[in-house]
Order: structure tokens, then sequence, then C-alpha cells
């Protein structure tokens, strides 16, 4: 640590969990990671994650330097500074160009937060987030969730907004590293929304009142930072639940939703969730997927594991994604190759260019993945 400079050195196999742990005793919190702290750092960037906070893009911007052992056995010092080309193709570059080592992250301070809830119209979501949320320099975190219950089925959402506390709270009355609770509660709630339609409205419901309109709590940003995930722990005989994200332009919101809609019930895709992130327009890492100012939409989607599952939820994805560059959007690299090669290039037109680099890097194909064997080849 070093408190001074608010930089923290850690090694790439340690957790977010473990990075919090070290920095919350010095006043000092992550500038960007993924919403769950379970994933380590060495993994985060090499996904390029991008988090809550609406002030910073993704990750690759809060990292200083890292040392990376190339497929030489090499020990690299990279930086913006030093191997700059490595520091573009290491962040969101999959394991592809060699091993990070330790990282030099750079931190911003802890404080404490107000938390408040508001129920929207999706069709008004662009334009209060604009007006009220990013022009306010007030909310440094917002997040947001649209409805997959069938009663509600994309058209309900709510907002929350993290505004810094200024009206005579304490950090130090909330500092203190919250752990998960009432996961058996929750993972059975949550439970009930993979197997049947009733559970997916009793979900929301539970939703609508803990994010009821004009509720208000205070929470610091550490603890902001170390969302509830245990209770999505599930080992399915015959399913499994999968991510997807995708990325498009604010203003399209509501036309993306629309269309996106329609999509969902023709496929009948078992989505059990949806939440909504604000991603600003970050072009350094050579596969970018924010080329503006971009919306995204994470998904938690239940499907089975057989041969004609995998065939109908990849058939359903190709379609989402296909909407996505209807909107000159992107997608999220880091899950299943469903998407097609085609589809890939299209979304990320550097992708022939990072793969020949790959290739110049590591001629003898030291450091491979099935991300590579499937669209680097």
């Amino acid at each position: 640590m070093d408190e001074k400079e608010k930089l923290v050195t850690v090694q790439s196999g340690a957790t977010w969990e473990d990075v919090q742990k070290a920095v919350n005793p010095y006043g000092l919190s992550v500038k960007t990671m993924q919403a769950p702290n379970i994933f380590t750092v060495g993994g985060s960037m090499s996904v390029n994650v991008h988090g809550r906070d609406i002030r910073y893009g993704p990750l690759i911007e809060s990292i200083r330097a890292f040392r990376l052992m190339n497929a030489d056995g090499k020990i690299l010092n990279v930086s913006r500074n030093e191997n700059e080309e490595l520091f573009r193709l290491v962040h969101g570059g999959y394991g592809l160009f060699g091993i990070i080592l330790d990282v030099d992250i750079e931190l911003t301070d802890d404080v404490l937060y107000r938390v408040e809830n508001k129920w929207i119209d999706y069709h008004d979501y662009p334009e209060y987030f604009k007006e009220n949320v990013l022009a306010n320099p007030e909310i440094e975190m917002h997040n947001s969730g649209i409805s997959v219950a069938p009663n509600h089925f994309l058209t309900e959402m709510y907002v929350t907004n993290y505004y810094l506390e200024k009206d005579g709270k304490k950090l130090e009355d909330y500092n203190e590293l919250q752990d998960e609770k009432f996961v058996r509660r929750n993972k059975f709630a949550f439970g009930l929304s993979r197997k049947f339609d009733w559970g997916k409205n009793f979900v929301w419901y539970v939703q609508k009142h803990a994010f009821k309109d004009g509720k208000v709590e205070w929470i610091s940003r550490n603890n902001v930072m170390r969302p509830e995930v245990k209770f999505l722990d599930y080992e399915g005989k015959n399913d499994t639940d999968i991510l997807q994200e995708y990325f498009f332009p604010v203003d399209e919101f509501p036309n993306f939703i629309d269309r996106l809609r329609d999509i969902l019930e023709e496929e009948n895709l078992n989505v059990l969730n949806i939440t909504v992130r604000y991603v600003p327009e970050n072009e350094e890492a050579f596969l970018s997927y924010a080329k503006q100012d971009m919306f995204a939409l994470v998904f938690f989607i239940n499907q089975g594991t057989s041969d004609k599952e995998i065939e109908k939820t990849g058939k359903a994805v190709r379609k989402l994604i296909d909407l996505v560059l209807d909107f000159d959007g992107s997608y999220y690299l880091p899950y299943y190759h469903y998407p097609s090669k085609t589809q890939m290039k299209e979304a990320y037109p550097n992708a022939g260019q990072f793969f020949e680099k790959k290739r110049e890097y590591d001629p003898e194909e030291r450091f491979v993945n099935q991300f590579y064997e499937e669209y680097g080849k």
C-alpha cells in the first residue's frame, strides 16, 4: 500500500475482496471492478471489466502498470510509457499475451453515499439519466434494473442513485466491511424464478418493496462494491445459469428495449434478471466494447445443458447480437462462444489486428484458449 500515492500493488491472483480488505483501513477504495468482488485482479484485467461508478470507465483506466511474463519467459514492465502496445493488448486480451504477475492499481477515497431509489418509465430513462444523473456531480454510482416478470415484462424499471453524503452522517459509522446476509432465503426465492413464471413475478414484487420509491439508506463506497452474489450459486442436474452482456448507445434505450422484447418473447429464453449499467466511451484497449457512451444490459439466463438446449440458446443469442449490431453496439466477449465469427468481427473491428499482434508476440502460440481457437484461427 502507498497511502499517500493512493496506489496498491497486488499479485494478479488476489481477488477484489482481498484488495478491499487491504485498502479499507486506509480509507481508500477501488475505482473500477465488476459488481461481485469474488474475481481475481488478473482475470478482471484480461476481460477489461467495467463497474457501477459512472465517473470511471473500464478497468484499464485505473491500472497504472503491471508486470507480464511473456511467451519467452521474460518479465516485462508494462504501462502507458513502457511496452505501451502490450498495455492495450493485455487489457481485454484474455490471457493470450502472457501471464500477469502483479499490478499497480490506482485507488480513490472511500466515501459515504446516501442511497435513493426511483421508479421510472423506461421510455424516459435516457433523458432522466443524462439530465438527473450524469449531469449531477453529487451522484457517483448508479445502477438500475428492468423487469423480466411476465406481468411487467421489460416495462417497469427502477434506478438507484448513490449521492455523496454531506448532511452530517459520518463514514466511520458505516465503513466496516459487510458480509452477505439472508443467503438461504434469497437463494430459495431466486430458485423459484428459474422454474416458474409466478416465481419471476414474486421476485419482482419483492424487489419493488426492497427498492421502494423514495426509500433512503446510507452505505460506504467499499460496501456498495460488495453486492450479494452467494445466493446465485446453483448446480442443476440438467440446466445451468449463464451471463450475457450487450452494449448500445444511451439514446437508443427505449427502441432497443422494444425490439428486445419481441425477440425474447419469440425465442422463449428463460431470462432471470436484467440489470442496466452505464459505460462511458473508452477505446484504449484493442478490443474495446464502449465505442461511445453506452448502456449495458447484463442478462442472467437459465438454460438446459443438452446439445439441443445449447443450440436453442445459441440461436437466440445470435439474434440478440444482430439486434445489438443494428444499433452499432457490441457484446461482451468473456462468455460462451455462441456468436458467429462474422458477428465478432463486426462488433470488434480491431479483432483482425488483435489476433495478428497475438501471433507476433507469441509466434509459437504458447498461450491459447477456446476464445482464440474459435475466433482467432
